[in-house]
């Protein structure tokens, strides 16, 4: 397994370490719920620095990019960020990603842990008919994400951007607690605000621990991806091989609105044949009735045992205390506060669709 850059601090501060996309992460450190309501209520660091980063560059990386991603790449003005998808041959996904333009000419990808290899692999096939320039930095830079409503005022404290009047998905290049060229963007995976902080992996130790001194006054915790993960759920967001997968289209994940349909790409036939005459299921959110707590992999079925679909994430609430989800159903099932059933240790318990996200 890969460790961190800051895996002797992890374990200095207690954490519970545990595998994930082959690299040794903090999974917790005082507690999902303690930690996920800190991040609500206050502030959080993650370290999620296990993210891959690809560098795009030259006069065909816009090309390379308006081809192989779904969103309209054309669209970012230098400083922007936006999320898309890169779509496979047969209208599913190879991966989610962020995507920065730091220069006129140069892109920052940042794509899943767990697919850092195949979406390298994946960009460099589809290079050869364009021949940008293709980087992977993903060994040179850390990730840090500071999210929470007092993210804002724990930069203030370290640096001299005013990330709360910067426009979200955006990204500068600053320094952070006298640390240089360090990229702060807009952007997160929690719905509560903040920055994601991409620094030099010869820094990252100075910056974790500014941002934890000097939080104290924030009442800043150390969060693991078992927060992240109950935070990201309750916004409903996506996760790869989750509720994203190769097999799985676009539509019925519901990213048409990071679909950009008037242009060419991959798999863009099929895609746009799905947007056109729809899904056989759709993905949903969905709130336990009867008390239980849904998991990925277990049954959907209707009110006389049929199945209808199948969980792709779930958890307890900590913001609402209640069992939440989200799966696939059939489309006949898919509308809000339609009544379905979570198939848990062959007991079927009550469940109702409910709209995205689940906290506001």
């Amino acid at each position: 397994m890969k460790q961190l850059a800051l895996h002797t601090r992890h374990t200095a501060l207690g954490a519970k370490m545990g595998a994930f996309a082959g690299f040794d992460m903090p999974l917790t450190y005082k507690g999902v719920k303690a930690e996920h309501l800190c991040v609500r209520e206050h502030v959080g660091v993650f370290d999620v620095s296990h993210m891959g980063e690809f560098m795009v560059s030259g006069d065909r990386a816009l090309d390379l990019l308006q081809h192989t991603t779904s969103n309209n790449v054309a669209a970012l003005a230098i400083g922007d960020a936006q999320y898309g998808y890169i779509p496979n041959e047969n209208g599913g996904v190879v991966d989610d990603l962020l995507i920065y333009r730091l220069e006129e000419k140069h892109y920052m990808l940042v794509v899943n842990a767990s697919n850092i290899e195949k979406d390298w692999q994946w960009l460099n096939e589809q290079n050869k008919s364009f021949g940008a320039i293709l980087t992977n930095a993903s060994k040179d830079f850390a990730l840090l994400a500071v999210q929470g409503p007092k993210a804002h005022e724990l930069l203030a404290a370290l640096s001299k951007v005013d990330t709360a009047a910067q426009k979200g998905f955006t990204i500068v290049q600053a320094d952070v607690a006298g640390a240089d060229g360090i990229w702060i963007a807009t952007t997160g995976y929690t719905g509560a605000g903040g920055v994601e902080l991409y620094v030099p992996t010869t820094k990252v130790t100075h910056v974790w621990d500014a941002l934890l001194t000097t939080g104290e006054a924030f009442s800043i915790q150390a969060v693991g991806l078992a927060a992240r993960d109950t935070l990201r759920l309750e916004m409903g967001y996506c996760l790869y091989g989750h509720e994203l997968a190769d097999t799985i289209s676009p539509i019925a994940a519901r990213l048409a609105w990071c679909t950009y349909f008037d242009k060419s790409f991959v798999g863009g036939y099929q895609i746009k044949k799905d947007k056109a005459e729809g899904t056989a299921q759709l993905r949903v959110g969905f709130t336990m009735i009867e008390r239980g707590i849904p998991r990925q992999g277990y049954e959907l079925v209707d009110a006389n045992g049929n199945t209808i679909g199948e969980v792709t994430s779930g958890t307890s609430s900590p913001s609402l205390s209640v069992g939440i989800g989200m799966g696939y159903v059939d489309r006949s099932f898919a509308k809000v506060d339609t009544e379905i059933f979570v198939r848990i240790r062959e007991k079927i318990i009550k469940a109702h669709i409910t709209r995205l996200p689940f906290v506001s």
